[in-house]
This record gives structure tokens, sequence and C-alpha cells, in this order.
């Protein structure tokens, strides 16, 4: 499972990602080893690496560069709509790694600068030898039905003028569905019951794991977290606002896929 920095040739899986957005030949073709080389080349502080055990190659490009002539940008967002589970993880897998590697660079205990592991997905302190693996963190997304309705809420962080489900990391020593009561009581203040998991999710936006629930009203008012959510309502599922595109588990909630 280690990681191979710079490496020679490979047979995995090619992206190379310039901050929430990928780049594709002309006509949204998948890039080649060869091509994420000559990136490299042009590109020389760019981070590469390949993972052979997981079939992924990546080169880490940063934003607001000048690119070739013949490549693309398409989202990563837009990427996941469009392609199967397996091709998603690939890239899920390349972009948390990139973003770990480039945050975790030197040794929380004794500051020294970090080196790849020979053997894992890791990264050592060759003065301590302390580990660091790449982080994950957990998160909750719930859809809460009230009867024939949906609770679904406007978020004052997104760019998107869209309604989604109530969502949230868990904290340290919560269980998940501990996290679920927590999270919508603090964004909307309702109580719900009959919590049941459905699923997960990758969204490395930069690392969360997003841990699928649905829940029953049980009782209170609708109260907004101002500071969280610009608008919570109850939705009929048939006319629902603008939600999440295909591609993300919130909308496999909201459209009764899982």
């Amino acid at each position: 499972m280690a990681i191979i920095v710079n490496p020679k040739e490979s047979g995995s899986a090619c992206f190379a990602l310039s901050g929430k957005n990928l780049l594709l030949k002309e006509g949204g073709k998948a890039l080649s080893f060869h091509d994420l080389c000559e990136l490299k080349a042009k590109f020389v502080e760019a981070d590469f690496f390949d993972e052979p055990s997981f079939g992924v190659c990546a080169i880490d490009l940063g934003e607001g560069k000048d690119f070739p002539g013949g490549y693309e940008l398409k989202t990563i967002r837009q990427y996941f709509a469009e392609h199967a589970e397996e091709d998603s993880f690939r890239l899920a897998r390349a972009r948390a790694l990139l973003a770990w590697r480039r945050d975790w660079k030197f040794c929380g205990k004794c500051g020294s600068p970090l080196q790849d592991h020979a053997e894992l997905t890791a990264r050592e302190c060759p003065h301590c030898g302390k580990v660091y693996f790449p982080r994950i963190e957990p998160c909750v997304i719930v859809l809460v039905n009230r009867g024939d309705k949906i609770l679904l809420a406007r978020h004052m962080q997104r760019n998107q003028d869209i309604y989604a489900c109530i969502a949230g990391f868990m904290e340290v020593g919560e269980s998940a569905e501990h996290a679920v009561r927590r999270e919508i009581m603090e964004e909307v203040g309702i109580t719900v019951k009959n919590i049941r998991y459905r699923g997960s999710q990758s969204w490395p936006f930069p690392d969360q794991l997003m841990l699928a629930f649905t829940a029953e009203y049980e009782s209170g008012e609708i109260k907004l977290q101002k500071d969280e959510l610009s608008d919570a309502r109850w939705f009929d599922r048939e006319n629902c606002p603008a939600s999440p595109q295909p591609g993300s588990i919130a909308y496999k909630l909201i459209h009764n896929e899982i």
C-alpha cells in the first residue's frame, strides 16, 4: 500500500487536480501516465504520486494555473455525477491523499519534516519515528421524514442556492446516532426517532466520510440555527426544490435511492 513518488511507469488511473477541478484532455478524455509526466515537467513543484495497490496515480497542480492547450477543466462533483462508483472512488482517494500530503508536512510531536513511509500509505518522522496516516473525518447526513413530507434546508455556507439534508461532523465520543440527534436539534430544533443507517460515501472536500441516515419526526417546531441555515422546510418528495446533483449520497437520500 505504499505511495511511490515520481514513478517511472504506471498502470493506474491518472488524475490531475486543480483545486476542486479535474484536468482532462479535450473532449473529456481521461489522462494517460504520459500526460501526467508532461504536466509534472511543466509544474515542477507539483506533488506527484502513484499508489499501485489502489490503482491511483495523481498530481496536484494547484489553482490559478495556465494549462497547455489540449486540456479542459471539469468539476470533481460533476465527475462524480457522471461516473460509476469505482471510478469515483479512485478520484476521491486521489484528491483526499493529495490534500493530506499538502497539509501534513511536519511532525506534530517534534517538528521535523515528514517523509513517505516505505511500506504503508502513511508519512513518518525520521527523527522520532511517529507515523501519520491519512485523516478521515466522519460526518452524518440525515433525511428526516414526517408522514409524506421530508425536511430540507438551505445552508448558509453553500455557494449554490439549493436545499439539502441536515448534515454535520461527529464530535469526539459520539456514536453516529447521537450525532444525528444532536445535529438535527442544533440546526432545526426538533427531535427525531427511528434512526436508520442507509449507506456511506467518501466526500473528499477534503476528507469527509459521509454516513447517511433516515429518521422520523418526533416533536418540535422548526427553529433555525441562523449561523448555519438560511431556511428549512417540509417538502413533498415529488415536489422538491433544487437539490444536490446525482453522484452525491444526499441525492440518493432525497430521491429514495438508498
